[in-house]
């Protein structure tokens, strides 16, 4: 089953308290193609990457673990973000973004899933060509969406709120953050927020809660998971890894089988995508686990 990413890449400097700067190689679907790489999926990832030291970094990375990498364009500098965790290594981010993609860097072959998000979904000019993508491949393929909100880079919030909800109606699958969701929609309960999302098209709503666990949405169920437990190193790619471990377990089903997955089934999606979140943020960085590593940590949660 091929996969198509269509997102940004970005470089994260990290900066912890007591610490020396650390780059990372990162971006929301940048993470996402990695991680499904390391689960041995075949990917493609199309982003922006300058050919300076950031973007060699980013796309060596990429490409060892297996993603093919295509560029649609080539920006003056890779973009970046500063990412400062706090004591408890929670993330605030502040960006140096641009995201150019025209509709002539969509690839003709149409994959059998298509995953869009975060910065490259709603940042013009580029967010019409990943747009583009979702209308035109969503008739043969299933589609997912991370908004993966970044409220610095987000604009006025109506406007921000309308641009997400359309990627949401293009989606077969949606995951979003308890943070996520307070940005979008102040004082909603997340799983009001799911609820409705539905009734724009998706077949599946997903929230992560961090330490609080996460929950699924259908029109049939809504199903709660606890975190599994884990020593925090830091959080970045956290979400990145759920989603990608969701992607893998819910490979070649197409919409009607995400629309009826049982309350067992999403149960055990929760669990499994929680694993490989609680797996990354035992370490520096976004790296998400294998699927080696992933296994053991179902089989003992305890040690991720």
């Amino acid at each position: 089953m091929s996969f198509l990413v269509i997102g940004e890449c970005v470089a994260d400097v990290v900066r912890a308290p007591g610490a020396a700067d650390r780059v990372h190689p990162g971006g929301s679907p940048a993470n996402v193609a990695y991680g499904l790489a390391r689960l041995g999926r075949d990917v493609t990832l199309l982003t922006q990457l300058a050919d300076d030291p950031a973007g060699r970094l980013i796309g060596a990375r990429l490409e060892d673990a297996g993603v093919r990498v295509e560029t649609g364009g080539r920006p003056r500098r890779t973009p970046s973000a500063i990412v400062s965790l706090d004591a408890e290594g929670r993330a605030a981010y502040a960006f140096d973004i641009a995201w150019t993609l025209e509709a002539g860097a969509l690839p003709a072959r149409t994959p059998a899933h298509l995953h869009i998000g975060s910065i490259a979904a709603v940042t013009a000019p580029g967010a019409a060509a990943v747009l583009a993508g979702a209308e035109r491949f969503r008739d043969r393929a299933t589609v997912s969406y991370d908004p993966n909100v970044r409220p610095a880079l987000m604009g006025e919030h109506a406007p921000a709120v309308a641009r997400v909800e359309r990627c949401v109606a293009l989606a077969d699958l949606v995951k979003a953050s308890d943070e996520d969701l307070a940005w979008l929609y102040p004082r909603e309960e997340p799983e009001a927020v799911a609820a409705r999302w539905l009734a724009l098209g998706p077949a599946v709503v997903l929230v992560t809660r961090g330490a609080a666990g996460s929950c699924a949405v259908t029109r049939h169920h809504t199903v709660a998971a606890a975190a599994p437990p884990a020593d925090v190193v830091d959080t970045v790619g956290a979400g990145d890894s759920f989603m990608s471990a969701v992607l893998d377990a819910l490979a070649g089903r197409d919409r009607a089988a995400l629309g009826a997955l049982s309350a067992r089934e999403l149960a055990e999606l929760l669990a499994r995508a929680g694993a490989a979140a609680a797996v990354t943020v035992s370490r520096a960085g976004a790296h998400p686990p294998d699927r080696a590593e992933l296994d053991a940590a179902r089989r003992d949660p305890a040690g991720a």
